[in-house]
């Protein structure tokens, strides 16, 4: 919603506004005709005088010489549903200002700077009302200054420049030891002493350029991803227009960080009105584990018998969708490029390679309660996404996976959300790989299941160290702030972490089954894969617990948490309740309280590393036992460990 607001001066030269709770203040004061913010949490300053500035084309710059007019204040507390998420209903209770900011002469432009403050976070974002003498803008540069008081340490992710798939290994430094001018990815995490922590990321990114972080001079500013083909521009907009939000979840508690709405509440409802296609849930992945099929009498390849292996084991095992990708470097859809990576000069993908009959792959699916989604790549969908929606919906495809994206430009961020809202029109999910973080932008397009976004599970099959359990720690208490995240779980070949080399068929892990089994608990997305083979999974320990756990969740709580060393994570779907415990490389027991649970007694399936899990870390131990609420667990982990446990009510 854009104000238009009457100028009237404001006499005081201080905005301030505190969270519902009071332990959030933000402050804006104009010192020489220049806004500087603060936010303090109970009492301590985490970010100093800030400033906020605009820079546009041929040396424009909005931010000297404002006046401030009278603010509007606000009070929102809102319930809603998420179709898909880690909660179903939210409560959204937060306090707002507008905040409009005019220039002195004869421009006399205006700006709205609106901040919200809830009890877990601040955001701020710049509106851009109608006005007579201001039609569109050229932005050059958003100057968004984070000052971090003191001397935190920051774990974050570096880039050299913004053509990404934002993965990477998270880096931990103290502000002052941060390296200059680097792109910083976010969210990114940091750790004030005394254990609070902030996290810095951006909600509702629409029709505007991805932003990062970077240090100058000894503090943090925003850093615009510019449009292609050049590096000044990075936004052009016609007004009325506005940014996302600039995001700072607080807490002294870091499992609050993990658990806030913020994000999604940040973002408008969903305009789509039938959403009963809506069905989140597993899915097969065969590129990760090489396209192993059985030796048997047909040949492997792009072709049904293949598929239909696939589609096979997922009706046996409660898995909801396969994935109709290609074989060997070869997509399912007619390209003249050398392979996955490379849609060539020439894609088709209204039509299939002759050895391939998609209705026929996606009758026998239906037939057998499976859906069908597909892999393309962005450059081979995106010229023709009318028509392919269309033939992919007559077809009987369910959603699809759009890949090698790279990019999160004002240009790329407009695609992705064209593509959410074409295929929503045509009744078809989108899961995007090779893509920057999600904003809570599954709030608008619930019909965004998963992004990408991280160094995950795939990068065993060519990274000479694997991923380890730290990175999955890293993922959970950085990455994860941000939503839903695609990790290419599911490797049933856990291994010593000095017996571990890359396969690129039949990939190894490091951790162990369990700390595998909590992954599906602790990592949110509403498509998980499921993604080694058949007879990887059919009767080995732990996949009866893959083959009952959902992928959406109406409740989720955060009972242990310690930065880098282990995370405990509740998450109700009905009247049952998931629990995943993740552990670094250091063996540990902790305990487990109970209090989440209904009054009652509770029946708990409780899977936990072997005693010999060192040495065999694929080896799990089983058992069933009544829990009721108050009770505590105490949970042995090993070394790269985890425990999961199913609670139903008796």
């Amino acid at each position: 919603m854009f104000l238009c607001i009457g100028l009237s001066l404001f006499a005081q030269t201080k905005v301030t506004l505190k969270s519902p709770d009071g332990t959030l203040v933000y402050e804006l004061r104009f010192v020489a005709q220049k806004p500087l913010y603060r936010v303090i949490y109970k009492g301590k300053v985490l970010v100093d005088d800030s400033g906020l500035s605009l820079d546009f084309k041929d040396g424009d710059r909005f931010g000297a010489g404002l006046k401030i007019l009278r603010p509007v204040f606000s009070t929102v507390d809102d319930t809603y549903e998420l179709p898909v998420g880690k909660a179903k209903t939210v409560r959204d209770v937060h306090r707002q200002a507008l905040i409009p900011l005019v220039e002195s002469g004869e421009k006399a432009r205006r700006v709205n700077l609106i901040v919200r403050a809830f009890d877990d976070g601040l955001a701020m974002r710049y509106e851009f009302p109608t006005q007579e003498n201001w039609k569109e803008y050229s932005l050059i540069d958003e100057n968004t200054w984070f000052n971090v008081a003191g001397n935190p340490r920051i774990i974050s992710l570096h880039f050299d420049n913004y053509v990404s798939s934002h993965e990477g290994l998270y880096q931990k430094f103290l502000l002052s030891e941060l390296p200059e001018k680097k792109l910083m990815d976010m969210p990114a995490l940091i750790e004030f002493p005394g254990k609070i922590y902030m996290a810095i990321t951006e909600a509702s990114l629409r029709d505007y350029a991805g932003m990062y972080l970077t240090k100058v001079n000894g503090r943090l500013k925003s850093q615009l991803s510019p449009l292609p083909g050049q590096q000044d521009v990075k936004v052009k907009a016609v007004l009325p227009h506005r940014t996302p939000w600039r995001v700072m979840l607080v807490s002294d508690r870091i499992g609050a960080l993990i658990e806030s709405n913020m994000l999604t509440s940040l973002n408008e409802p969903t305009e789509i009105k039938d959403l009963s296609w809506l069905k989140p849930g597993k899915t097969s992945f065969h590129w990760w584990n090489g396209d192993v099929v059985p030796d048997t009498t047909f040949s492997p390849g792009v072709n049904f018998e293949t598929n239909k292996y696939y589609i096979d084991f997922c009706a046996r095992n409660n898995i909801e969708y396969h994935s109709v990708i290609g074989y060997g470097g070869v997509p399912w859809y007619p390209t003249n490029g050398p392979g996955f990576g490379d849609p060539g000069t020439y894609s088709d993908v209204t039509k299939t390679i002759p050895s391939l009959d998609m209705q026929q792959i996606c009758d026998y699916a239906k037939q057998k309660g499976v859906g069908i989604h597909v892999w393309v790549h962005w450059r081979a969908l995106y010229p023709q996404l009318e028509a392919a929606f269309s033939q992919f919906e007559k077809w009987g495809i369910k959603g699809m996976m759009v890949d090698f994206m790279d990019r999160d430009d004002q240009e790329m961020v407009k695609i992705q959300e064209e593509i959410l809202s074409r295929a929503a029109a045509h009744k078809l999910f989108i899961q995007f790989h090779g893509s920057f973080k999600p904003t809570g932008l599954s709030r608008t397009y619930p019909n965004e299941f998963t992004r990408e976004g991280t160094l995950n599970y795939e990068n065993n099959k060519w990274l000479e160290a694997g991923i380890s359990p730290e990175h999955d720690l890293d993922i959970a208490f950085t990455r994860l702030l941000a939503g839903a995240s695609d990790y290419h779980l599911g490797g049933f070949r856990a291994v010593k972490p000095e017996q571990f080399k890359t396969h690129y068929v039949r990939p190894f892990m490091i951790g162990t089954r369990c700390h595998m089994l909590a992954m599906y608990v602790v990592l949110e997305s509403y498509l998980q894969m499921l993604a080694d083979f058949p007879a990887a999974y059919e009767g080995q320990p732990g996949f009866d617990f893959l083959r009952k756990i959902p992928t959406t969740w109406d409740e989720t709580r955060v009972l242990n948490a310690e930065l880098g060393e282990t995370i405990t994570i509740a998450r109700r779907r009905g009247k049952e309740w998931y629990v995943g415990t993740l552990n670094n490389s250091k063996a540990r027991s902790l305990k487990i309280k109970l209090d989440f649970l209904s009054e009652g007694n509770h029946m708990a399936e409780v899977y936990s590393d072997a005693a010999d899990a060192v040495e065999n870390p694929n080896n799990l131990t089983r058992k069933t036992q009544q829990v009721k609420n108050g009770e505590t667990l105490e949970v042995h982990l090993a070394s790269g460990g985890g425990q999961v446990l199913r609670i139903v009510g008796m």
